[in-house]
């Protein structure tokens, strides 16, 4: 690997610790933003959920228009959006102004991921290579979650508004390197003929009403908004469904989600990140509103999790040599599942070493999830489409962030008053149940996996 390509992938990796960073430093700075804002409590949560929205709900589509506009357009022209939006949130003066940058926010992103994902697979080629690269990638990218929360308590303590002018500081850095690094873009796809708009149309509206949908559920139960949400959702899909195999040149052919482990690595992708938000959600909630643990010791706390940007390059890719990447990644699937079955026995004096084993256990996770995931989902997957498997996997992992989040708060408002201890463990219990389908998920994928690898006669 020459050392431009080095420069280039850590390029690439460093947007994507930027866009993990950016929605993870929020965690601890929402109830602050929001006492300075006057955003009610109600209310709060659509600071990180219109981030969401706009990730999920845009990215089979950023995923697409990387693979026909190019890459280098695309991931440039992204990341100009997702600083200008950065700003708008740091100098805003009212909570729907913060809501609306947050939300222009996720769209860049999603537009953002998918074209630096491709920039990777298609710079390296399959083997030991791209598995290297994709370790390196995929531990940066995870670092971005579970180092986002230390960076926030520390930026919120000194302003929350850090928390949105730090990611400008290190997004114009990589603009300034990347528009020298990322290669030039061949000619320019005619989008007429070749861009499947009734697809995109469907797809991301449908994205946009499930997440709004499990948002809305987590806020009010059962309502007539989140109702209609879901039943908005299902319509549209069915009708994305019918769109993609009528047309010539489809959003996402269907038949992708059949070819090698891209089905499995997208569900064992949204199962894993709700089970983290979730724990991470609940732990915040835990060590500041019931222990009165100030932002920066919460963030100081988690900070030991970033220890995956360490062990991913040198675990994961002697691992994924030996055993293949869906047995890695099931193996990091597991130590998820020890760590939040280790965080069941939480009591209500709780100290930070009672946390470590299940900290580091984290750590461990996503050092053997996050790369080998991605390795696996483009196994097999043709290189015109590996924006669009982009697509789906990052489309998962957000929207498993938000189903988490959702239904670990639906569980801790669900008894009477203010939620109390007995919730906050209750409501650990649903980490836990994800991640153990997570596991189970991974096991069908490694023996897949083990079928398509053996050799013919």
């Amino acid at each position: 690997m020459t050392a431009r390509a080095w420069a280039l992938l850590l390029v690439v990796c460093g947007a994507l610790f930027l866009e993990g960073i950016d929605i993870a430093m929020l965690n601890v700075a929402v109830p602050v933003i929001s006492d300075d804002l006057g955003v009610a409590d109600h209310d709060a949560h659509w600071i990180i959920s219109a981030y969401v929205l706009g990730y999920a709900g845009f990215m089979l589509l950023g995923g697409r228009v990387s693979d026909l506009v190019g890459r280098r357009r695309v991931f440039l022209g992204a990341l100009v959006v997702f600083i200008g939006f950065s700003v708008l949130g740091g100098v805003a003066t009212a909570g729907w102004i913060l809501v609306a940058a947050r939300f222009a926010t996720g769209v860049a992103a999603a537009f953002l991921t998918p074209a630096g994902f491709s920039i990777v697979t298609t710079s390296f080629p399959e083997g030991p290579l791209r598995t290297r690269a994709l370790a390196v990638y995929g531990a940066v990218g995870a670092a971005g979650f579970t180092l986002g929360t230390a960076a926030g308590g520390a930026l919120t303590s000194v302003g929350w508004r850090w928390v949105f002018f730090a990611p400008v500081v290190i997004g114009l850095a990589l603009l300034a390197v990347a528009v020298r690094l990322i290669r030039a873009d061949g000619p320019r796809a005619s989008l007429v003929g070749s861009f499947d708009l009734a697809g995109a149309v469907t797809a991301t509206g449908g994205m946009v009403a499930l997440v709004l949908a499990v948002v809305s559920a987590s806020e009010g139960g059962l309502s007539p908004g989140a109702l209609a949400g879901a039943v908005l959702a299902a319509a549209l899909f069915v009708a994305f469904v019918v769109v993609e195999r009528r047309a010539a040149a489809p959003l996402v052919r269907l038949g992708l989600l059949r070819e090698g482990l891209l089905a499995h690595a997208g569900a064992v992708g949204l199962l894993f990140m709700g089970a983290f938000f979730g724990f991470q959600f609940v732990l915040t909630l835990y060590l500041q509103e019931l222990r009165g643990w100030s932002p920066l010791e919460v963030g100081l706390t988690f900070a030991i999790m970033g220890a995956d940007l360490l062990l991913a390059p040198l675990l994961a890719p002697r691992l994924v040599q030996r055993l293949g990447s869906a047995v890695v990644m099931t193996l990091g699937v597991a130590a998820g599942l020890g760590s939040y079955l280790l965080v069941l026995r939480l009591t209500d004096d709780w100290a930070y070493l009672d946390l470590l084993p299940s900290l580091l256990l984290v750590a461990v996770a996503f050092a053997l999830v996050y790369g080998p995931l991605t390795d696996a989902a483009t196994e097999g997957i043709r290189e015109d489409e590996h924006g669009v498997a982009g697509g789906v996997v990052y489309t998962a992992f957000q929207f498993g962030g938000a189903l988490g989040l959702a239904l670990v708060t639906a569980v801790l408002v669900a008894g009477d008053g203010p939620p109390a201890f007995a919730d906050h463990t209750r409501a650990l219990l649903v980490p836990a149940v994800a991640t153990g389908l997570a596991l189970v998920i991974g096991l069908a994928a490694s023996r897949r996996q083990r079928r398509l690898t053996r050799p013919v006669g």
